[in-house]
């Protein structure tokens, strides 16, 4: 995972700092250190037995459906729970080493070269729809861990899954994720295996061929020379769908929604020296709640700290959102 300055962070200082010097290794120790927590809850026999073979290769054992018990990380208590409709945006992360061969929340091994997925509540395995909202590609994932225990993260993908959905450099991207299948249901598989025909494998090898020497000429006297053509883009991996995107989203630090308008201006008003804060309405199940959201904000990473330091300063149901 990979982990602009404004006196209006002050606050966050201490925060901050200790998230810049410490970098992604801290926060991966503190991720295996709760994954480790989680992970041992779940070996409690509980949930829908299934066969484990314990002499398959590390990723290809299978665990078992598990939805799983309440549990705390960090002072934040997490409810797994079915639910079929569940469809929303947020910012995803990937994890590799050092959770690599490692248990899963549901007595699986981790492999992070895999199209696996690791979620805080869904239950586990269930397969996801997860789609890049910046470059449109979208490809199906098991989810069979737990995590990630970071507040502004709603989906850990393996590192294949993140390089397939494009954002393995970058460490983070804003996506949408969609349950699509139970448990049972063969979803997820996106790499499709080649097939070679009997007239390939019996083809005789081509001779070698020995170096050869270019040279680029200079264009005669008085004449343009030829405009190099523009390289294509990279292609897109094979069973990856990609989809035109209409506008990237945007990043917001969600401070709280409130039924009455009232109570979202005053908060509102405390927090106007931290940046530009709105106020706008949504209806949930009928009823019309006021929120209130600092941003845009620029990166993933000042969202980050914003978000760190509202948490410190005790706005704890403070959250990222994309837009």
């Amino acid at each position: 995972m990979t982990c602009s300055s404004n006196s209006a962070f002050g606050f966050a200082a201490l925060i901050v700092g200790a998230l810049i010097l410490s970098g992604c290794a801290e926060t991966q120790l503190a991720v295996l250190a709760a994954k480790k927590i989680v992970n041992a809850e779940d070996k409690k026999p509980s949930g829908k037995l299934v066969t484990t073979d314990e002499t398959a290769p590390v990723g290809k054992r299978r665990g078992r459906y598990k939805v799983g018990d309440p549990y705390v990380i960090a002072g934040v208590t997490y409810y797994p729970e079915e639910d079929p409709s569940y469809d929303k945006t947020g910012i995803a992360s990937w994890y590799g080493k050092p959770f690599h061969g490692r248990d899963t929340a549901n007595g699986e091994v981790y492999d992070m070269n895999l199209l696996t997925a690791a979620h805080k509540t869904l239950p586990m395995p269930v397969f996801v729809r997860v789609t890049n909202l910046e470059n449109g590609r979208a490809i199906e994932l098991r989810v069979n861990d737990r995590g990630p225990f970071v507040n502004s993260r709603i989906i850990d993908v393996s590192r294949r899954a993140a390089q397939l959905l494009g954002f393995f450099k970058q460490g983070t991207a804003k996506v949408r994720v969609q349950i699509i299948s139970g448990p049972g249901k063969k979803k997820g598989r996106v790499l499709a295996r080649g097939t070679t025909t009997k007239e390939e494998r019996n083809a005789v090898k081509a001779a070698p061929i020995g170096a050869v020497q270019v040279a680029e000429l200079a264009p005669p006297g008085g004449v343009a020379p030829i405009p190099k053509p523009v390289a294509a883009p990279a292609p897109v991996p094979k069973g990856v769908t990609q989809t035109k995107v209409a506008g990237v989203p945007e990043v917001f630090v969600q401070a709280g929604a409130f039924k009455l308008y009232e109570n979202a201006l005053k908060l509102k008003a405390r927090l106007g020296g931290m940046g530009t804060t709105k106020i706008s309405s949504v209806l949930v199940d009928g009823n019309e709640f006021f929120r209130v959201r600092i941003g845009p904000i620029a990166s993933v990473s000042l969202a980050d700290r914003t978000l760190a330091g509202m948490i410190e300063s005790g706005y704890t149901v403070a959250r990222i959102v994309i837009d």
